[in-house]
């Protein structure tokens, strides 16, 4: 990084060059920094009083002249020239960006009535710094227009939203392409500036770099010639030939530089650069593209709507430790959105870059990205529709892991057992109510001194014969570790810190030594997963306590990473690094808050740019780890993530409180982090803190019931919240929907298979399903499993109906196989309280199982399978089976699949891949909704079979003549059949 003196905005000055129409040469620009003090562009020589009065007239009057001449050409410019700009202002428009952008640069200085004609939308922002209220002088310092804000939603710039005061011109300076040239793979350019910018050490040079990868995928590099700058270290594809035959169109504006790519089937602009100036200094990189609809999803970890809001939103990326809060930067970083566009398209754009970065949004509608480090390296994904962009996303960032079985299942948890004796019997209390429960957990309060790699010999002496009764009951443990070491034992006391330090695994300081911050064992030092040798000493301390407590699963929390003071014991540095020219609207306003200096030096790089991996590279270290120690899938739960992170663990969306409105975004938040590859995702439920109420848990557990990892947790001190700690009413109703997540166990394990294989959601949205109905994209209070079930859950107080919405088609209830045919309409829908709703989309099959404790136990039970018909008889499904945690069993062969489907009153099985695990599948019985007349008989394997019929439904069961279910009888590779 170049080392520099920040400048005031009255430091800033701009001499008549820089609005003369002859741009400097590059050989007067590109010199070394000026002394302290001095201004980022050349200023007027000195002259007297006399001549400046003159030399001033006369410019008045050339500007003068210049801008009637400018205006009158402008006027008559006629709009069809600038197809792909941004939509001009109201007035008039605008003339053509190939061109030269906005009015001609006479017309510029004179400035106030061109800024006057930008309409509000259209205004970019020149001056985004936090907390400072811009006056008039200090924009005009940056060469920017200045209006103060005429509405109601205007506020000054520098604060968090509204119309910005300050913004660019249409003419501000931007690069310039001097050169394009074809490759192997696309086309490389150069990209040159003439004119400084506002912040410090701008990079004059540039190379561009686009890349047409596959026919749904562009990717566009912005990088530094001449010195390498950091780069995310994930692996990602590498392209070996151009695309032959793309579905985009990439058009290339030289002056100033712009990239539009366009849809070649609709000719839908997805990205238009020309919308603002591009931005490129050692620690400011920003650019700007105007958006095809205000329909844009994704962009984590917030607390909001599915649906981004378009006005005047800023979200800001730098992984922090802090209870889920709106326009607040949270525990991950994940800069990649999905737009819909008119017609029902989609597509999606992915900026690899981990640096802290802001990313605005307004109404025009448009984008801007600002980012304070690293490079700029976008992924364009063409689609065409919502599950394919995600697809080819997961593509380049790497395909979720297909989890173990028993992660399925229910996860209860607290802090504030407070022994493993209560602990234990919170689990032989939920056996006995027979509620069923997989997995238990401890928070920290089973450590010594929350200390990692240890528990308390006191209050938790009986761990190791808990876990060893979970495991003979088929239930699994899991334990948190922090990645914060406790560093005050005495030497030779606490061998995880003494090891550590003697194979050099922690995190420096500036100055070369280890850093140390304060978290729950007090002062700690903090591993640097970045560093192979950190890798190895972590799977050896976890080896070492598996041998004392044969844990199943990691819970890795506080690895934003999390620290109770900002930075460290000794404070930072004051660099560039940890003051950096532009700071990103983080919660506590820098870098260091509440977490490390960004000076701290990690193997690959300063923690500048590594802090928002920490969560990503503890996850990978502690899954390579769970590998080796289990020999199993590994099942590692993060709160920090990163793209890529599904590929290691799950998620889970943080320390929630017990309330209504966070039952309410809980959805938001599962239907974000399955765009982002990380399907396994699920909120508290019940809530963290706070004290839970009945009727909020019974709900709570019903929507939790259809996350897709779903854990009841709650934090010390609060009352217990497990089903057993409710009235019979509601332990009732808890079990229930819990069992009833059991029952759909082959559905969900399915559709993780297709997460796995194809990047596709679990918990999908319902525009996904239906991306051409403009009603469901901000639908966030329904989501679908898969494309064929519906979930309708309750999410308001003393209510017992809910309304949802049912896009065109028939739908089914779950539970009777009602049929409600919709156009496309709200219904309103009885909910009492141990009920939530879920209906069937026409033309699937679904199958499910008798539930029963664990997972272990349902799982081998026999199929049921529920066809919902289409009017015409038709239906299908599919089921993926395998043993359910031997690693990588898609890739080796060691699994089944078997599709369904239904057809003139037929229906078929097949075995499309066989293994040994297709022998223990059996199918006991069948229900056929929508079969609207009695049939006069039903045939198993061309044998008569008993069955029911009730409005609506035919319910198939045994064979003619016997009760009892022979499983050779019903093997999934032989035939159902049902004829009128």
């Amino acid at each position: 990084m170049v080392s520099y003196k920040r400048l005031n905005p009255e430091d800033v000055q701009f001499s008549s060059a820089v609005l003369s129409e002859e741009p400097l040469s590059v050989h007067q620009e590109v010199r070394a920094l000026q002394p302290e003090g001095a201004s980022l562009l050349p200023r007027r020589p000195s002259c007297s009083v006399t001549t400046a009065l003159l030399v001033i007239g006369c410019l008045l009057l050339l500007l003068c002249g210049g801008w009637l001449l400018g205006t009158m050409l402008w006027l008559r410019q006629p709009s069809s020239d600038r197809p792909h700009r941004p939509p001009p202002p109201a007035a008039a428009p605008t003339p053509d960006s190939r061109a030269g952008l906005g009015l001609n640069d006479s017309a510029a200085a004179s400035g106030r009535e061109a800024c006057s004609l930008i309409p509000e939308a259209w205004r970019f922002d020149c001056y985004p710094e936090r907390g400072v209220v811009v006056t008039q002088e200090m924009c005009e310092a940056r060469n920017c227009c200045f209006i103060p804000g005429s509405s109601a939603g205007s506020i000054p710039s520098g604060r968090r939203n509204g119309v910005p005061w300050c913004f660019y011109p249409r003419d501000f300076p931007s690069y310039s392409l001097v050169s394009l040239n074809d490759t192997s793979l696309g086309q490389k350019g150069t990209l040159r500036r003439e004119v400084k910018t506002y912040y410090p050490a701008d990079i004059l040079t540039l190379e561009v770099e686009l890349l047409y990868e596959t026919e749904t995928r562009l990717r566009v590099r912005i990088t530094d010639p001449s010195d390498a700058r950091f780069e995310v270290p994930i692996a990602v594809p590498t392209a070996t030939r151009k695309a032959e035959s793309p579905d985009y169109v990439v058009e290339v504006s030289r002056q100033p530089f712009a990239l539009i790519v366009k849809r070649k089937s609709t000719g839908a602009v997805l990205l238009n650069t020309t919308a603002a100036p591009l931005f490129y200094a050692d620690q400011f990189l920003q650019i700007s593209t105007a958006l095809p609809s205000s329909f844009i999803y994704g962009l984590g970890e917030h607390r909001s709507t599915f649906l981004h809001d378009v006005q005047w939103n800023t979200l800001t990326m730098w992984a922090r430790d802090v209870p889920p809060t709106e326009l607040t930067n949270l525990y991950g970083v994940h800069p990649f959105y999905l737009v819909m566009e008119d017609g029902g398209n989609a597509h999606g754009v992915f900026l690899l870059n981990s640096n802290a970065m802001d990313v605005t949004l307004q109404p025009a509608p448009a984008l801007t990205w600002r980012v304070i480090g690293g490079i700029l390296d976008f992924y364009i994904f063409l689609g065409p529709d919502p599950g394919s962009v995600i697809g080819q996303y997961v593509e380049v960032i790497g395909p979720p892991a297909m989890p173990v079985y028993w992660a399925l299942g229910y996860h209860l948890c607290r802090w504030g057992y407070n022994t493993s004796n209560s602990t234990w019997e919170v689990v032989k209390r939920m056996r006995s109510y027979e509620i069923p429960q997989d997995v238990q957990w401890n928070d920290i309060d089973y450590m010594e001194e929350f200390k990692d790699f240890t528990y308390d010999s006191e209050n938790f002496s009986t761990l190791p014969d808990m876990v060893k009764d979970l495991h003979a009951h088929d239930q699994r443990y899991v334990m948190i570790l922090d990645p914060g070491i406790s560093s005050t034992q005495p030497e030779g006391s606490y061998r995880p810190y003494d090891e550590g330090l003697k194979r050099d695994v922690f995190i420096k300081d500036a100055g070369g030594q280890t850093l140390i911050g304060k978290v729950w064992p007090g002062l700690t030092a903090y591993p640097d997963f970045s560093d192979e040798a950190t890798q190895e000493w972590w799977y050896d301390n976890l080896q070492r306590f598996h041998q004392r407590v044969p844990f199943d699963g990691l819970w890795i929390d506080m690895n934003e990473p999390s620290n109770f003071l900002d930075g460290s014991t000794g404070g930072c540095p004051s660099s560039n690094l940890e003051n950096p020219p532009y700071t990103p609207g983080v919660l506590g306003g820098s870098l260091r808050s509440k977490t490390l200096c960004a000076t701290a030096q990690q193997k690959q790089s300063v923690h500048y740019n590594l802090h928002s991996l920490y969560g990503l590279m503890e996850a990978k270290a502690s899954a390579s780890a769970m590998k080796r120690i289990v020999a199993k899938r590994p099942f590692i739960i993060s709160r920090s993530t990163f793209p890529s992170q599904g590929m290691y663990s799950g998620h889970w969306l943080g320390d929630n409180r017990s309330r209504w409105k966070d039952l309410y975004t809980s959805i938001a938040g599962v239907l974000t982090f399955n765009l982002l590859g990380v399907p396994l995702v699920g909120a508290d439920v019940c809530g963290f803190s706070e004290e839970p109420q009945e009727e909020l848990c019974v709900r709570w557990t019903q929507l939790g019931a259809f996350y897709p990892f779903t854990r009841n947790h709650n934090a010390i001190d609060m009352q217990p919240q497990d089903p057993t700690a409710f009235s019979p009413p509601a332990r009732a109703a808890m079990q229930q929907v819990l069992q009833l997540r059991y029952s759909l166990f082959p559905l969900l394990y399915t559709l993780f298979h297709h997460a796995h294989l194809h990047g596709r959601t679990v918990a999908r949205p319902l525009l996904f399903e239906f991306p051409t109905d403009v009603r469901t994209y901000g639908i966030d209070r329904q989501f679908l499993w898969g494309g064929g079930l519906l979930v309708t859950p309750v999410l308001d107080p003393g209510v017992d109906s809910v309304v949802g919405y049912f896009p065109e088609g028939l739908w089914y209830d779950f539970y009777t196989g009602d049929s409600v045919r919709s156009e496309g309409e709200e219904l309103r829908l009885d909910a009492p309280l141990d009920k939530i709703n879920l209906h069937l989309r026409e033309g699937s099959v679904t199958p499910t199982q008798t539930p029963n404790l664990t997972l272990w136990v349902s799982s081998g039970q026999p199929l049921h399978l529920i066809s919902a018909l289409t009017d015409d008889g038709a239906a299908g499904g599919d089921l993926f089976w395998d043993d359910g945690e031997t690693i990588d069993t898609y890739e080796t062969e060691q699994y089944a699949y078997v599709v369904f489907s239904v057809a003139q009153n037929v229906m078929s099985s097949a075995v499309l891949h066989s293994n040994v695990e297709a022998t223990y599948i059996t199918v006991e019985t069948a229900s056929f909704y929508g079969v609207k007349q009695k049939p006069s008989r039903v045939l198993v394997n061309s044998l008569e079979a008993a069955f029911t019929y009730r409005d609506n439904q035919v319910r198939v069961k045994g064979r003619a003549g016997d009760g009892d279910v022979d499983s050779h009888a019903f093997r999934l590779t032989r035939r159902l059949l049902c004829r009128s």
